[in-house]
C-alpha cells in the first residue's frame, strides 16, 4: 500500500528538496568560516600594529596558536594563522569576498601576486564552478598569462564580472594549450591517433583546458566527396560562441597543406552543418610547432575562422612562458 501511495518520482522530489537544503546549509556554514578567518586575520594585523617584521608579531602568532589549539583543535597552527593574516592583507575589502568560494579556493588565489590575475581566477572559478583541483591546475598552468598572450593584450584585463560573455573566437582560443595531464613525455614520439586517444581518455580535463562553453560532439567526423573521405579529429560546440569548433591534431610542424585542409572542413560545416542561429564554425589546428609566417600568408587577411595553436605536453616554466609571451607580442606587432 505504501509503495502505491509514494512512487519513485515523488520520493526523488523529496530527496532533491533535502539535498538542496543541505547544500545551502553547507555553503552558508562554509562562508561563515571564511568570514571568521578574515576577521581573525584582521585582528592579528591590527594587534601587530601593521609591523610585519617585528619579533613581537611572530611571538603573538605562536602564542595565539597554542591557546586556540587547546580550545579549538588542530586547525589553528602557526601556518594557518599566518594564512588568515595574509588573507586579510590580500582581500582587505570584506564585501569583495565571494560566498561561492571556499577557504581552500582563497588560500590558492591569495598566492597569486598580480591583483588582476587574482580577480580573473575568482571570476572564472565562480562562472565555471571550478573545484579546488581545477583551480590549482589553472593557476599552475598560467591560464591567466596564456589568455593575455593569445589576446595580445598584456596590460589591461577588463572586469570579467561586468563584461558580457565573450562573443568572438579570439576571446576564447588560446595559444599555447598545456596538455600535461595526458602524461606524455616532453620529447616522446607518438602518432596523432595516440594524441587523440589520450585527449578522449582525459576529455574532462581537456574541456577545462579549452575554456568555458565547450561541449563534445564527436571524434573522427567523416566528410565525403564522391569516393573521397576525410576525417576531422575532434568536433565540439561552443554555446558561448554559438558555433561548431573543429580541431585537427598535428604532431609535427604545421604546413600550408594542413591549413588548406582545415579551410575545407570549415567551408563544409559552414555550408552543410550550421543550424539556425549558429555563428560561422571555427577551426583550430593544434600542432607541435608552427611557422607564423607560413600561417599568416596562407590565411586571408580578414580570416576570422581558422586558428593555429601550439600544444605543450609538459608544464612550462615561468621563463619559458615569458619567452612565449614576448614572441607573441613581437608577432602581433609585425602584423
Amino acid at each position: 500500500m505504501a509503495n502505491e501511495i509514494m512512487d519513485g518520482t515523488f520520493y526523488n522530489q523529496i530527496k532533491k528538496i533535502l539535498s538542496s537544503a543541505r547544500a545551502k546549509v553547507y555553503s552558508t556554514a562554509n562562508f561563515a568560516m571564511v568570514e571568521a578567518y578574515w576577521e581573525i586575520g584582521k585582528s592579528i594585523v591590527e594587534k601587530q600594529g601593521g609591523n610585519t617584521t617585528a619579533e613581537y608579531g611572530a611571538k603573538l602568532i605562536e602564542e595565539l596558536s597554542k591557546k586556540m589549539t587547546v580550545d579549538y583543535g588542530k586547525g589553528f597552527t602557526v601556518a594557518n594563522l599566518k594564512n588568515m593574516r595574509q588573507f586579510y592583507l590580500t582581500f582587505q575589502n570584506r564585501y569583495a569576498l565571494r560566498s561561492q568560494l571556499s577557504w581552500t579556493h582563497y588560500r590558492m588565489i591569495m598566492r597569486v601576486e598580480d591583483e588582476k590575475a587574482r580577480k580573473f581566477y575568482m571570476d572564472e572559478c565562480i562562472k565555471a564552478n571550478w573545484s579546488t583541483r581545477q583551480l590549482e591546475r589553472q593557476i599552475n598552468t598560467f591560464s591567466y598569462q596564456r589568455l593575455l598572450a593569445s589576446h595580445g593584450n598584456y596590460d589591461v584585463v577588463e572586469d570579467t564580472a561586468k563584461k558580457e560573455p565573450a562573443k568572438t573566437p579570439e576571446d576564447i582560443i588560446r595559444d599555447p594549450y598545456v596538455l600535461e595531464f595526458l602524461g606524455l613525455e616532453q620529447n616522446a614520439s607518438f602518432y596523432e591517433s595516440d594524441l587523440e586517444q589520450a585527449l578522449i581518455d582525459h576529455l574532462q580535463k581537456f574541456l577545462l583546458e579549452l575554456g568555458r562553453g565547450f561541449s563534445f560532439v564527436g571524434r573522427q567526423h567523416r566528410i565525403s566527396f564522391d569516393t573521397q573521405h576525410f576525417y576531422i579529429d575532434l568536433v565540439f560546440y561552443n554555446y558561448i560562441l554559438k558555433c561548431f569548433v573543429l580541431i585537427d591534431l598535428k604532431t609535427s610542424k604545421l604546413t600550408h597543406q594542413d591549413i588548406g585542409q582545415m579551410q575545407m572542413y570549415v567551408n563544409y560545416f559552414t555550408r552543410e552543418m550550421m543550424n539556425e542561429g549558429d555563428n560561422l564554425p571555427v577551426g583550430i589546428l593544434l600542432c607541435a610547432d608552427k611557422n607564423d609566417s607560413v600561417v599568416r600568408y596562407t590565411l586571408s587577411e580578414d580570416n576570422k575562422q581558422i586558428f593555429t595553436s601550439k600544444y605543450r605536453t609538459y608544464l612550462p616554466s615561468e621563463e619559458e612562458l615569458q619567452k612565449e609571451i614576448t614572441a607573441e607580442r613581437k608577432a602581433l606587432a609585425n602584423k
